[in-house]
């Protein structure tokens, strides 16, 4: 702590020393942004060009419809259209995709979910070893 012995009525007068508080601040803000990017979880996700209109071509008559797992902002679970309780999701999506030749699932949730929700049953379902693929635009309903 310093003191001011400047002349005046006051006498003398403390005035504090700013430079350690500046140092520690520093140090810290040194801290946070070394330690920031590492706090994040990383999803790598690849998803596929929009088509063009002309080229969309319709599915073959026989084709399996695809498996979609959906979650709303009430956090109910549906696969393709079904509604299905949390903890038998990973299993009915592992029976179904046993039977199909392509063994993918696509995940949609609404607009109005939550980021965290959305995750949750985004890794709920990888967590069963099953290939989860992104639906980039709605579903037409």
């Amino acid at each position: 702590m310093a003191f001011d012995l400047g002349g005046g009525k006051g006498g003398l007068r403390p005035s504090m020393n700013v430079t350690p508080l500046v140092d520690v601040v520093l140090v810290l803000l040194i801290i946070f942004m070394v330690v920031t990017p590492l706090m994040t979880k990383q999803m790598w996700m690849t998803v596929p060009a929009k088509p063009d209109k002309e080229d969309t071509t319709p599915p073959p008559p026989d084709a399996l419809p695809p498996v979609v797992l959906t979650v709303d902002r009430a956090g109910v679970l549906r696969i393709n259209r079904e509604e299905v309780p949390r903890d038998q999701v990973v299993t009915r999506l592992q029976r179904m995709l046993n039977a199909r030749p392509d063994k993918i699932v696509f995940f949609d949730a609404g607009d109005d979910v939550p980021y965290g929700a959305a995750m949750e049953v985004l890794d709920l379902a990888r967590g069963g070893n099953l290939t989860v693929g992104v639906l980039p635009d709605k579903l037409a309903d």
